[in-house]
């Protein structure tokens, strides 16, 4: 495998998650080389809720994934919506292509990486980022094997804690995400949860929800996100998580019979793209590292992969440091800023009661109209903000197809 003294990559990308791979995947398809380096093997599972809204599905169409590939895929009509006061609304998704499914990351992650392979890129497994030197022409990086790696570039894909980002002294201090999840699989689901996907405001979690998201084989990705607000430890969210496991629609949900498989695992989701430095010198930062993930759901893997997808285009169309960073962060602005923003004002409403009952209500007494494109923007099909950026309408704005329209291999 290429190491010191190997000739240097037009790109290396530290971490093989989705955003990671998109910037692996485009950058290939331009050009130019590329080496995806991970510290794990593949495959392997990353704690996550597994949902892909149309923003990811649209993205993954486009990097050529192939989901008949996957067994665990697990394709989603609408949501099951129940609010504070226990009154429950369907909301429908149109059929005409793949507006959300359910994938777990340890099928995902490894079906993106195979897919960066067959594009030509170098994939080197179970190495770990050490440090990095910048130059005038590029970044030479060590690993913990004592290789060094030279690219022109390079992308940080490497997760919330991001070593990369730490080394170039752009972590925040004390830094712990804006949310909180618990998940844990549940096999044997015989109730509603082993098709639907639900989703539960309970008033203790606004303006947080719990969640149940089907899998293949009546199983059931189950879990809580809440909001960090400094006034909840992690032995009260653990409680909380307790707690959640014996209310009834939840246990009524999953069935009798269901068996939580394994332990439960917990992760910290950060979501400050308006704040995030997303590049420095020849370095660029993507997804998680990037703070990219939605501050209204905690969704991240849309966002993860537009921004991989982005950084990649932005390097693939120069090579001046400044002029490169530019367009990758204008890119950021246009995608993610005026909705990162929406979503923290209708975070604010969905934070009380009245809030998220309401919300509920005026979709209970929607038609079929108002209530599938609300699925629409639920998510992620169109911009959170579209209303207020007309500069990203289009004219198929309420009638553009889902992801997947065309049939591999046609």
């Amino acid at each position: 495998m290429p190491a010191t003294g190997s000739s240097p990559s037009d790109v290396l990308i530290v971490g093989a998650g989705p955003a990671g791979t998109a910037a692996a995947i485009t950058a290939a398809e331009a050009g130019l080389s590329v080496t995806l380096v991970d510290k794990a093997r593949f495959p392997r599972d990353k704690c996550c809720g597994d949902g892909l809204t149309t923003l990811a599905l649209r993205h993954l169409d486009d990097l050529g994934l192939d989901p008949s590939t996957i067994t665990n895929w697990f394709d989603v009509d609408g949501a099951w919506l129940r609010s504070p006061s226990g009154r429950e609304v369907f909301v429908p998704l149109p059929s005409d292509g793949r507006f959300a499914a359910v994938v777990p990351r340890l099928d995902l992650d490894d079906a993106l990486v195979q897919r960066a392979r067959s594009v030509g890129v170098d994939v080197v497994e179970g190495l770990s980022f050490v440090d990095l030197e910048q130059h005038a022409s590029g970044v030479a990086v060590t690993f913990d094997d004592g290789s060094t790696r030279d690219a022109r570039w390079l992308v940080a894909a490497d997760g919330m804690w991001s070593p990369i980002r730490r080394s170039l002294g752009m972590s925040p201090g004390g830094y712990l995400g804006e949310w909180h999840a618990f998940r844990q699989y549940v096999s044997n689901v015989s109730g509603s949860a082993a098709s639907r996907l639900h989703v539960w405001f309970d008033r203790d979690l606004l303006p947080g929800y719990a969640w149940s998201f089907p899998l293949p084989g009546n199983r059931a990705n189950v879990g809580f996100g809440i909001l960090r607000d400094g006034t909840r430890s992690g032995k009260d969210m653990k409680r909380t998580w307790d707690d959640l496991l014996q209310r009834h629609h939840l246990t009524e949900a999953l069935g009798p019979d269901a068996v939580f498989e394994g332990r439960h695992t917990a992760w910290p989701i950060p979501a400050r793209i308006d704040q995030a430095t997303t590049g420095v010198g020849r370095v660029l930062v993507v997804g998680d590292a990037a703070m990219a993930t939605d501050a209204l759901t905690g969704e991240g893997i849309g966002q993860a992969l537009l921004t991989g997808v982005e950084a990649a285009r932005a390097i693939a169309t120069g090579d001046e440091p400044i002029e490169v960073r530019r367009r990758y962060r204008s890119a950021v602005d246009h995608h993610l800023a005026a909705d990162h923003r929406m979503s923290l004002r209708l975070s604010k409403v969905l934070a009380h009661e009245s809030g998220a009952r309401g919300a509920i209500a005026i979709l209970d007494h929607a038609g079929n109209w108002g209530r599938r494109h609300f699925a629409r923007w639920m998510f992620e099909d169109e911009p959170r903000a579209i209303a207020l950026t007309p500069k990203r309408w289009h004219r198929r704005l309420f009638r553009r197809p889902g992801a997947y329209q065309v049939p591999f291999g046609t």
